[in-house]
């Protein structure tokens, strides 16, 4: 009989991770034989995935007909706070169940976790559960406590990147053993090569994708665009997402006169060709973990400009090596390493090369083969 995995990952509004689920999911279920997967989805927050032809055979345990999750608020800290309240008392006891009969091998945590880990606490259940942490966690004292009392009954804790597993390790909240790297898969390398394909309308222009939100930090983005189309009207931006900060930066864009050189994109569903034509990519972020666009634009072979945020794309990204990078929130040095990529003299062949080889720990083989070193 195959070992089962199971994947818990609620999320309440657009973001990478849960791409990051299935991609994990169907690494399990295309390469090993031995264990089958299955993403638990639990309040429909799965469904635009699950009638997807699936060459591996991934399996949905559906309990919702249809998402109502994103009717629930994911912005705001009392509104998003009692959607997680919401999500914790109607799945509480159906987890519970699930984790009594069906009796999963290992449970993988990826968000939402504070109701399997509280599950964790007060229960004892034959399954073995990992926890993923998905992005840089930000620690409180509830967040520290949860963790501490949890982690006893954790098989194992998977870090996105080693500044992240160093920083937790640091905490002292368990056996630091219980830590392991394990990359995000991120590049679905047969996908990617034909999304990248389909033609689109824009041509010489840089790319910037995220939510709109405050850590993207998309504002300074269009400040510092605003003194570079002073020197060069017929630079473009790109801007790809949606967010809570789309009407601030829209209306930043009008105020500025800049409609004709910032376009607000909005959510693409395929990014990859923007990423394939564009003249470099740009990330703003004041933190990323590790950063799911960079590896896409890398990929691509897009050239990368990007802040030096902590944890992920400082440590993925190397100056003048893999890509550019510039001092957060700082004009003059985004100025200064903006006009490196804008070169249009210049050949990048050697920095596109060494970031497509960072690439390849990124790629959901890999992913699979650290994986298999965690639940075997």
């Amino acid at each position: 009989m195959k070992k089962k995995v199971y994947y818990w990952s609620p999320y309440l509004s657009q973001i990478a991770t849960p791409k990051a689920v299935i991609n994990s999911a169907e690494s399990i279920n295309r390469y090993n034989k031995k264990f089958e997967s299955i993403i638990i989805n639990f309040f429909g927050e799965f469904n635009e995935f699950v009638n997807l032809n699936y060459k591996s055979n991934l399996k949905f345990l559906n309990y919702y007909k249809f998402n109502f999750l994103k009717f629930l608020p994911s912005k705001g800290k009392i509104l998003s706070r009692i959607s997680f309240l919401i999500i914790f008392l109607m799945g509480f006891f159906p987890l519970k169940k699930l984790l009594r009969i069906d009796k999963p091998d290992y449970l993988i945590i990826h968000l939402i976790t504070s109701l399997p880990l509280i599950l964790i606490i007060f229960f004892n259940f034959q399954t073995k559960f990992i926890l993923r942490i998905s992005g840089y966690p930000k620690m409180n004292y509830f967040r520290k406590l949860l963790w501490k009392i949890a982690f006893k009954k954790i098989t194992i804790i998977t870090c996105p990147t080693l500044n992240t597993m160093n920083y937790l390790k640091n905490l002292n909240l368990t056996d630091s053993s219980k830590f392991k790297l394990l990359y995000d898969p991120i590049i679905n390398v047969h996908e990617i090569n034909k999304q990248k394909k389909q033609k689109i309308d824009y041509e010489n222009y840089f790319l910037a994708v995220g939510r709109l939100t405050k850590q993207k930090n998309f504002i300074f983005l269009c400040k510092v665009f605003k003194e570079i189309v002073k020197e060069d009207s017929s630079v473009k931006l790109l801007i790809a997402g949606t967010g809570e900060q789309k009407n601030l930066i829209r209306k930043y864009i009008n105020k500025n006169k800049l409609s004709k050189n910032i376009i607000l994109l909005g959510y693409k569903k395929n990014i990859f060709p923007f990423f394939k034509n564009a003249n470099g990519f740009i990330l703003t972020s004041l933190w990323e973990d590790p950063g799911f666009v960079l590896m896409e634009a890398s990929f691509c072979r897009t050239l990368v400009l990007t802040a030096d945020t902590w944890p992920g794309p400082v440590e993925l990204i190397k100056n003048n090596v893999n890509g550019f990078i510039y001092k957060s929130n700082d004009m003059q040095s985004f100025l200064e390493n903006f006009n490196k990529i804008n070169n249009k003299n210049k050949n990048f062949k050697y920095i596109k090369l060494n970031n497509m080889r960072i690439c390849k720990n990124f790629t959901i083989f890999n992913h699979y083969k650290q994986l298999c070193e965690v639940i075997i």
